[in-house]
């Protein structure tokens, strides 16, 4: 059997893919039974995160398992395999196991040296454990993958390489001041009171906020939530718990917002912002201006099918602005997408400059092709992504804003579009991959790398040892058959021989033959941890003539003894 990881990253995937292929705690339970009833695989555990979605298997076929696994993630995930398989990752044997470790250590995360993974690959494991997927080898994998994370962080700087992803967004939301005076007394509102939530409830109160807001489906856990937080030691923050349906309400109370919930679609809407900076303002939330100009606003509903889509007075003084061009579609759905493809086919597509010239229509033939192009996206996404890094322009005046939303959430809670909102400022898990990307590495990850490096090369020592154990196992037994069965006739030979001279003959007949097998199976099992060393296990076999059936069931016994003490941990 040899060990397999099939899955995408952030690292692999754009924001967009990992968001429609988030799986839900049903969905990886029922992956995980699909996977073991899979041919191929014997064992199987799903890490599912923000930002990634691994499956792990034990599997006897390296094509077919790759085949198989990636099939079920697709399945499983909603996104079609045509469509996943380019941003697919596959690891196999001592390259799975790096990977792991790195993953615990928090080198492939999102922010280096963040330490959240810990929890979340002990939760894996327990999810496995409790379904019986996890066997011997994914056991012993994700419990050394812990411990080498628990190593790394207490060993090494590599917390300092980077922080948490919960204070890494509220620094990117800080714009650089200090997360500490910029949330001092500050109220801010939680929705949702999972892992991720509670880190940043935890984070916010000891940044000194006044009060903290937990909103969550199941009441219990919003309270229980805010009882400790109320109840801590190094906080003197006020919290309190309200049901989901009062977080329009709370918003408009709120300066800072964290959203991260399980949910499937979206928990806060652009006009739930937009209605609760107006409630706090008193004045309707106005959209930000595009990078070139004048925001391209849609036409109403009931607009002339034969008219531009644009609201053509709110574009018709800007300069060098093309209302058939990328930036004038950025952002439109499908339906209303084509629907300003059909008004350019048309040639009707003209516009006044600030300098007095005209736009001819027959200058829209290339921006025709483009926007046809973009019409095939948007009818797969459903929608064109706005431009999230405008080219400079000179910038109106716009108010600070008074209310700072955070999405931690995979799929994502909170609607994109609010980033075009005067008085909001957004961060999300696609602004935080663009804000780490340059990040400064620290020179602690170095001895992280090398911490993991050796122990990739112990669990590979260890786990060529355990495979021929279960042989080396065998082969004793049947030594201790063959002295038994030559005791026996000896009985028969010399039935006057007394319980002493038959005990001393016994004992002595065991020693020759543990001494002779002694050096060679000690050997063995030193040979086999090397690398190549499998091999020897077969060896073995052939020269005493073990049955295959034999050997299996001392590894079957074997591995229902470490299962029952993996539970037992877990």
């Amino acid at each position: 059997m040899s060990l397999l990881v099939v899955g995408l990253s952030h690292r692999s995937a754009p924001v967009s893919v990992l968001e429609r292929a988030a799986l839900s705690a049903d969905a990886q339970v029922k992956l995980l039974q699909d996977t073991l009833a899979a041919e191929p695989a014997t064992e199987g555990a799903v890490l599912a995160t923000c930002n990634r979605i691994e499956l792990y298997a034990d599997v006897d076929k390296f094509h077919a398992g790759v085949a198989e696994l990636s099939t079920l993630l697709a399945q499983h995930s909603g996104v079609g395999l045509e469509e996943l398989t380019p941003h697919l990752y596959v690891h196999y044997e001592d390259r799975a196991v790096h990977h792991l470790f790195s993953v615990a250590c928090g080198l492939d995360s999102m922010v280096v040296g963040e330490g959240q993974i810990l929890g979340q690959i002990k939760d894996a494991l327990a999810t496995a454990q409790e379904l019986h997927t996890a066997g011997r080898l994914l056991n012993d994998l994700f419990q050394q993958a812990l411990r080498v994370g628990k190593r790394a962080h207490s060993e090494t700087g590599i917390d300092r390489a980077g922080q948490s992803l919960v204070t890494f967004g509220l620094e990117q939301l800080s714009a650089g001041r200090a997360v500490e005076a910029w949330a001092k007394d500050k109220k801010a509102l939680v929705i949702g009171a999972g892992s991720m939530s509670s880190l940043a409830a935890a984070t916010l109160a000891r940044a000194g906020v006044g009060e903290i807001v937990i909103a969550n489906r199941t009441p219990d856990r919003a309270e229980r939530l805010a009882e400790i937080l109320t109840g801590g030691d190094d906080t003197d923050v006020l919290a309190r718990a309200v049901p989901m349906d009062s977080v329009p309400v709370e918003l408009t109370r709120a300066d800072i917002a964290v959203s991260c919930t399980g949910a499937t679609g979206l928990v806060l809407t652009a006009d739930t912002v937009a209605a609760a900076v107006e409630g706090r303002t008193g004045t309707p939330a106005a959209l930000r201006e595009r990078a070139a100009g004048p925001a391209g606003h849609l036409a109403p509903a009931d607009a002339a099918e034969d008219a531009c889509p644009l609201d053509l007075s709110a574009v018709q003084g800007a300069t060098g602005f093309s209302v058939m061009g990328e930036a004038a579609v950025a952002g439109m759905d499908a339906a209303t997408l084509e629907q300003h493809a059909a008004w350019v086919d048309k040639g009707t597509g003209t516009v006044e400059r600030r300098d007095g010239r005209r736009t001819p229509a027959e200058d829209a033939e290339a921006d025709a092709e483009l926007i046809a192009a973009l019409a095939a996206t948007a009818a797969t996404a459903g929608r064109i992504p706005e431009r999230r890094r405008p080219e400079p322009v000179a910038e109106a005046f716009r108010p600070a804003p008074v209310l700072a939303l955070l999405d931690l959430a995979m799929p994502r809670d909170i609607d994109a579009a609010v980033h075009r909102l005067l008085g909001v400022r957004f961060v999300d898990l696609e602004t935080l991959a663009e804000a780490s990307a340059d990040a400064p590495m620290a020179a602690d990850v170095d001895q992280v790398r090398r911490i993991v490096s050796d122990e990739v090369a112990a669990f590979g020592a260890a786990q060529r040892a355990a495979h021929i154990t279960p042989t080396v196992v065998a082969l004793r037994a049947m030594a201790a058959d063959v002295v038994a069965n030559e005791i026996a006739r000896l009985d028969g030979r010399l039935p006057d021989l007394d319980d002493k001279q038959r005990g001393e003959i016994t004992q002595t007949v065991r020693r020759v033959v543990d001494k002779l097998l002694h050096a060679p199976t000690v050997r063995v099992k030193q040979l086999a941890a090397e690398p190549g060393g499998a091999g020897y296990a077969d060896a073995l076999r052939t020269l005493f003539d073990l049955d295959p059936e034999t050997v299996a069931a001392v590894s079957r016994a074997e591995n229902n003894t470490e299962n029952a003490k993996n539970r037992g941990r877990a």
